[in-house]
């Protein structure tokens, strides 16, 4: 990248809140000259079932903890998906090889899904899954209060970032701005 380029990139440190710009032209050519393998496994066969089967595998290696209750079970699992998910689709920018002279390294992978278009079956169904783990969870917490707010919040914080309103938005509440000089 340019030293041009990383000065126009440069955002304000004082500001919490950063839309990132759209892509230069050489940068839009260099995302369609190969497929992005970090984001194309989500269109593949067998990727949605992962997720079912994750979240199974995490509810058995929850349960055969001696003296784990459903309830902190659930929750239990719940948070460990909601991190995982936040993680991976929403924390994590670029990708974790390099071969297309960093065309994607200011976007997270949710972004990078079908190209950035919004409401794809792939982005619909990784909506979908929080919400009906967060229903889940719930339910099998027996609408307890506290575990219900753990769990919103948790649900919240995956939700949200997948709204179209917010794509390309960055907060930087906890971390500093990277220095791209």
């Amino acid at each position: 990248m340019s030293l041009e380029a990383k000065e126009a990139r440069r955002r304000r440190s004082s500001s919490l809140v950063y839309k990132e710009p759209p892509e230069s032209l050489e940068q839009l050519s260099d995302q369609s000259a190969l497929p992005n393998p970090n984001a194309e496994w989500v269109n593949a066969k067998g990727a949605w079932g992962i997720h079912v089967v994750l979240i199974l595998l995490g509810k058995v290696l929850f349960d055969i903890i001696p003296g784990m209750t459903q309830e902190v079970s659930w929750t239990l699992v719940n948070l460990s998906y909601m991190a995982g998910s936040y993680l991976m689709f929403h924390y994590v920018r670029g990708v974790p090889f390099d071969f297309n002279a960093g065309a994607f390294d200011n976007l997270n992978m949710w972004e990078q899904i079908d190209n950035g278009d919004q409401y794809t079956p792939a982005k619909k169904f990784l909506l979908t899954v929080p919400i009906v783990l967060f229903l889940f969870s719930t339910h099998f917490t027996h609408y307890d209060l506290t575990f219900f707010i753990i769990n919103c919040l948790a649900t919240l914080a995956v939700v949200v970032p997948k709204l179209p309103s917010l794509h390309r938005i960055r907060f930087s509440f906890f971390n500093t701005p990277p220095d791209d000089a």
